[in-house]
């Protein structure tokens, strides 16, 4: 009989692989019956496995000599999972290999049984050592060779072996503060609190909002106070759009998103905020004159690949929309009027790259928070999971 946790985690790292679904999707519906407790381990089982699965294959690959690729998919599943628990947790060997080759059986793939019980005792002999052996870099920290590159270039050897190892701890939990009384530990952040775990009563009641430091941060550099006019050109699910005062226009193009950032409007009470379920890129021409804009736009989201585990797998820089968004924010605020760029990435093709094309002046952000300014760009805000301990975000705030 195999444990609801371990079922829950197989369901979640099979969809994720074979049937590309979002991990923090397809984990929610596979672990909606199970109590605390075991949500945690199935969460930590499935979002490791799918963080790993580069060095978990290439253990099943060199130990159990077969191609990850050929295998029918449950059994890679269950293989990936095994192989997680016997390389980077502290799972009995016993219980680690049985579970698998349950999952398999329960899969109705009864040729496989031997197979996969073969394959993952030998991980299990082996994969210690093979895991010590491995030289430091992409495959070691299971990330694809284009992000180690990337943070190469952009931070030194060092820092992208730090913030690779960084983005494979699990992150802190911080929930802003909305109404009501303080939770949990405050933090550096105005209204950020550090918590063991998101009361699901104080979210669903609108009291909390889960929120990084680093978002949050980003919605306080925009500045937005009573009188003011912002437009927000990217706003779900409406977490910086409802840390702004003043008449707020939250633009979002997908109708299910908008759909949500309107329930998340109204759950936090938001009634400054105003939905427009349009391209940011061809609003209404009465959509002008703005004091504010903010762009939280579209990204890789290289600094967020620890809450986000399948994210490294399916990554990919926009410079090309950032650019472009950037530029219709620009031609929507009134002379002298402010715009916040900002993305959740540690690259500087969609960082300082883009900032320097759109031309406009940048406001001195170091001097406001000097604890993250850019080490090579100090004005601009950088924050890092390895030095900060949050999730990595770019932050500029330009004077159109």
């Amino acid at each position: 009989m195999v444990s609801p946790a371990r079922r829950a985690a197989y369901e979640t790292v099979l969809r994720v692989f074979e049937q590309e679904a979002y991990a923090d999707r397809a984990l929610p519906s596979a672990a909606a019956n199970l109590d605390q407790r075991d949500r945690a381990l199935a969460q930590r089982l499935a979002y490791g496995s799918i963080q790993r699965v580069r060095t978990l294959d290439h253990a099943i690959e060199e130990l159990g000599r077969r191609p990850v690729r050929k295998l029918d998919p449950p059994v890679r599943a269950a293989l990936r999972l095994g192989a997680y628990e016997l390389g980077f947790m502290q799972t009995p060997r016993h219980a680690a290999v049985n579970e698998a080759v349950e999952l398999v059986r329960s899969a109705r793939l009864e040729r496989a049984v031997a197979f996969t019980n073969a394959v993952l005792r030998r991980v299990a002999d082996g994969i210690g050592p093979l895991l010590d052996s491995l030289p430091e870099g992409a495959l070691k920290h299971s990330y694809p060779d284009w992000v180690e590159q990337v943070w190469t270039r952009d931070f030194g050897r060092e820092t992208a072996l730090a913030l690779m190892r960084a983005q494979n701890e699990a992150p802190e939990t911080v929930v802003r503060l909305i109404w009501g009384d303080p939770v949990g530990e405050p933090t550096e952040i105005p209204g950020a609190y550090r918590v063991e775990r998101v009361d699901e009563q104080a979210l669903a009641e609108g009291r909390i909002w889960p929120q990084s430091r680093a978002s949050q941060l980003a919605g306080l550099v925009v500045g937005a106070r009573q009188g003011d006019r912002t437009l927000d050109l990217c706003a779900a699910p409406g977490g910086k759009a409802t840390q702004l005062e003043g008449d707020v226009t939250a633009v979002e193009k997908h109708p299910g998103r908008a759909r949500e950032l309107e329930e998340n409007l109204l759950r936090l009470g938001a009634s400054n905020v105003s939905v427009v379920c349009a391209d940011a890129l061809e609003l209404a021409p009465e959509l002008r004159d703005y004091d504010r804009a903010l762009v939280d736009a579209p990204c890789s989201g290289l600094g967020v690949l620890a809450s986000r585990p399948d994210l490294r797998w399916r990554a990919h820089p926009l410079p090309e929309l950032q650019l472009d968004l950037l530029r219709a924010a620009a031609d929507r605020v009134r002379p002298g009027g402010t715009i916040v760029y900002s993305v959740c990435t540690l690259n500087a093709d969609e960082n300082e790259a883009i900032v320097d094309a759109v031309g406009l002046a940048p406001e001195p952000l170091g001097e406001e928070w000097p604890r993250f300014a850019h080490p090579k760009r100090p004005e601009f805000l950088l924050t890092r999971p390895d030095l900060h301990e949050t999730s990595g975000f770019f932050i500029a705030r330009l004077r159109a």
